[in-house]
């Protein structure tokens, strides 16, 4: 069936029986009621709801540092004090290798990199339903676009961070080589790697709230067991298979391996077994996001 509705009126369509409204004319939308349109229209409708998804991520990259005394600045601050505290602990102190010739603040910020990335996209996107309730319960548009767009505050971060990595590769002359080409790929499977674990617990996080005090602990844990603060040789080699399922180390390695100039070098059976968990985990998140997402606006 196919009613001509005022547009003021299509937002107030339930989303069970709707799909995204299409222009028929002036003030005027063609609105399509069929049973089962909307499972099966799911993923055109995120390119329709393209415009939702950049109103939603620029509205929060202009929340994220407002009324801070020092705006974006902390995106300097948090990377630059862990580097130096992990470079104290781990390369002063425990004395463990560095990567060939690479000086240890570089190493460590080459691991920051990617892991700020990764868990920046976790937090934000893992609360961003709850945030986002009064929306949610209101109109119709696909739930995965919420989660996604509240990612892209951590691009933001990563390029601030990025310059600074820059900076300190200048000051203690450490050139990259021609592996910096495949920047772009590793930044691609950072965010991939940090997706499905997030939309996972952004479906747990709607139903049991307890998990917005578990997230932190996870993101905590997960800064000491991945190779941030140090590099990954120096797990045994009977481990490294088993310590790669971790899927932040097939990032961070990767990223090492495109900044470090050649110095760091890559397990590939573990950069493997990685990208297969990495898969394993966006197919699961998204699996788990479409089977609960139809309860989201009871339960926020």
């Amino acid at each position: 069936m196919k009613l001509p509705i005022p547009e003021q009126d299509a937002a107030s369509v339930p989303a069970a029986v709707s799909s995204p409204a299409r222009t028929k004319g002036h003030g005027e939308r063609l609105l399509v009621l069929e049973a089962g349109r909307t499972e099966r229209n799911y993923w055109s409708d995120l390119w329709s709801y393209r415009e939702l998804f950049a109103i939603l991520a620029w509205r929060d990259v202009a929340v994220q540092y407002k009324q801070t005394f020092i705006g974006a600045a902390w995106a300097v601050i948090r990377p630059l004090l862990t580097m130096i505290i992990f470079t104290v602990v781990f390369g002063t102190l425990a004395k463990l290798p560095s990567d060939g010739q690479t000086p240890y603040p570089v190493l460590v910020m080459a691991g920051m990199l990617p892991w700020f990335l990764f868990s920046t996209m976790l937090g934000n996107a893992s609360n961003s339903l709850v945030t986002n309730a009064n929306l949610i319960g209101k109109v119709y548009f696909p739930r995965l676009i919420v989660p996604v767009a509240s990612s892209m505050v951590a691009l933001v971060d990563f390029t601030i961070t990025f310059l600074l990595l820059l900076g300190m590769m200048v000051l203690f002359d450490v050139l990259p080589s021609w592996q910096i080409v495949f920047m772009p790929f590793f930044i691609l499977l950072a965010v991939l790697a940090s997706l499905g674990p997030a939309l996972i617990l952004t479906a747990l996080n709607v139903k049991y709230r307890d998990f917005r005090f578990i997230i932190p602990f996870i993101v905590q844990f997960g800064l000491y067991v991945s190779p941030v603060g140090f590099s990954s040789s120096v797990v045994p080699d009977q481990w490294r298979l088993l310590y790669a399922m971790n899927p932040v180390v097939g990032v961070i390695d990767g990223f090492r391996w495109c900044l470090l100039g050649g110095e760091a070098q890559i397990y590939w059976p573990g950069f493997a077994l990685s990208l297969a968990v990495v898969a394993g985990l966006l197919w699961l998140g998204i699996a788990t996001f479409r089977a609960t997402e139809k309860t989201f606006a009871d339960l926020v």
